[in-house]
């Protein structure tokens, strides 16, 4: 931020006193940032709101005395404002965080851990990064960043000219982040049983894609699952990235599927929405369908232009329904996308385009 800019005021509640200081220790190694205070419980938080309102919350689930979600339906029932729920990989929680998102918290991410300094650095642009996402959050009811290498989809997969197409099936490669938890429930309601196969990256932590997959499965027609390496690209499924994986789609013959794969953050993500469209664009070409949605910074503008080039038709979500207008923004600015629709209409206009 520049001078006459404010720093995004974070306040952090967790009952561990070691997550605290590694949060803290995280958030304040950016400029843009300053922790307002962290405490243990939402008793010791409410005092500090009481004093100075944050401008983003990082809250606990299991906590004594009060537990978060509960903490988090009196904020956003007395004092809507961005909340970002800390979790550990572990199922309980996991399913906890997926409610959390119901009750109107914007992002998940999970809780730091000791490692190496790759490690800790991937952790750092994550949490930093998804703070700035909040911060800049539209609420609904219910290291140095710029130092750190920002990888392109060249690390993952090289570029190619033509995709080698032998089918003319369709599938649809989705992109999201911040926001995209609700975008992506609303779109997948709206597709029907025998719609094409649906491939989506979500930023989201490891772990925690296999409970969403299963919320999302829950409330759509189509069945939806966390993607396995080597998973068939089927009509009426979905599959999305699991967390802290790239996700790639690709052909053999007539028959599509989809490779999990390691690797660095690319575009300051694993997964990274710019690998999926690469791959896309790659061994799909005309036969893809782009949507990119709602989310902060740009992983996936650049792909999505790969994905036209190669002859495929593309979608972005428009200002005005994105939670943050940051990577739809990104592939407009760019030209990639050739439509740009409120949300409740991209999957009208995606089912059209597939049957043209």
């Amino acid at each position: 931020m520049n001078g006459t800019e404010k720093t995004i005021r974070v306040l952090i509640v967790d009952d561990s006193a070691v997550v605290r200081q590694v949060l803290k220790e995280l958030l304040e190694g950016d400029p843009d940032i300053s922790v307002l205070a962290a405490v243990p419980n939402p008793f010791f938080a409410a005092e500090k709101i009481a004093e100075e309102v944050p401008d983003v919350i990082i809250l606990d689930i299991e906590m004594p005395r009060m537990d978060g979600l509960t903490f988090l339906q009196k904020i956003m029932t007395q004092h809507p404002m961005p909340v970002v729920i800390c979790s550990s990989l572990v199922s309980g929680d996991c399913e906890t965080s997926m409610k959390a998102l119901d009750l109107g918290a914007v992002e998940i991410i999970s809780k730091p851990q000791v490692g190496t300094k790759q490690f800790f650095e991937e952790s750092r642009v994550r949490i930093c990064d998804v703070v700035k996402a909040a911060a800049k959050a539209k609420l609904h009811k219910p290291v140095d960043l710029e130092r750190l290498k920002k990888n392109s989809a060249d690390v993952i997969l090289p570029r190619a000219n033509l995709a080698t197409v032998k089918t003319t099936e369709k599938v649809i490669v989705v992109g999201a982040s911040t926001g995209g938890t609700e975008a992506l429930r609303i779109f997948l309601a709206d597709l029907p049983i025998d719609c094409p196969a649906v491939v989506i990256v979500q930023h989201m932590p490891e772990k925690f894609t296999a409970s969403f997959a299963r919320r999302l499965d829950e409330l759509s027609r189509v069945t939806v699952k966390e993607a396995e390496n080597g998973d068939t690209l089927l009509r009426g499924r979905a599959l999305i990235a699991p967390g802290n994986k790239h996700l790639l789609v690709k052909s053999s013959g007539a028959r599509y599927f989809v490779e999990v794969r390691d690797g660095p953050l690319v575009s300051r993500h694993r997964p990274s929405v710019d690998v999926l469209f690469r791959s896309a664009a790659r061994y799909l070409g005309k036969n893809a369908v782009g949507v990119i949605m709602t989310g902060m910074g740009d992983d996936g503008a650049k792909g999505l232009l790969e994905l036209k080039e190669a002859g495929a038709s593309t979608v972005a979500q428009d200002e005005q329904t994105s939670v943050v207008f940051g990577m739809p923004f990104e592939a407009i600015k760019l030209g990639a996308a050739d439509r740009v629709l409120p949300l409740d209409r991209i999957a009208r206009e995606v089912l059209y385009i597939c049957q043209i």
